[in-house]
């Protein structure tokens, strides 16, 4: 009689997620001024042209990139910047972190609103409102820019200088 014990098979389970780079984390962010850059050309073109193939070119690059990798770029940052930070003790590093955590949220609602009509002129329908456009594309630059600014000056540093 053996003592062996018989190996059970474990499940496979999916790969635990990689820690982004702030190398990544920062290329996104050039690639959002990028975006944000190209959605108020966008204004100007749908303002003088209307509705047309760059318009539409544009409008769904936008879109993709706002619907894929902004959302993840902030996922990655709830998941693997955040969290240390927030559980270290300065005070104002955390309420700088729950600042970014409010306005990722209203980053979404700001996108939630532009995302129709640049869906729209993406597939070459015209009813959307650049009255819409001229009054919320400032809004959502305007915060990005100062999310992304508060980012790379404090919170990134302070995240680099933590273990773990």
């Amino acid at each position: 009689m053996s003592n062996a014990r018989t190996k059970v098979s474990r499940p496979a389970r999916p790969a635990v997620p990689q820690r982004p780079s702030f190398e990544s984390l920062d290329l996104t962010h050039r690639k959002v001024m990028q975006a944000l850059a190209q959605l108020s050309t966008l204004a100007i073109q749908l303002e003088a042209n209307g509705v047309n193939d760059t318009a539409r070119r544009m409008a769904g690059e936008i879109c993709r990139f706002f619907d894929g990798s902004a959302q993840a770029h902030h996922l990655a940052e709830e998941s693997f910047v955040f969290p240390r930070l927030l559980n270290g003790r300065d005070a104002l590093l955390i309420q700088h972190v729950h600042r970014l955590q409010q306005d990722h949220g209203w980053l979404e609602e700001d996108w939630l609103e532009l995302s129709p009509q640049l869906k729209a002129i993406s597939e070459g329908y015209s009813w959307y409102d650049l009255d819409t456009l001229r009054s919320a594309i400032p809004v959502f630059t305007e915060l990005y820019r100062e999310h992304i600014a508060l980012e790379e000056a404090i919170v990134y540093p302070a995240s680099r200088r933590e273990p773990g």
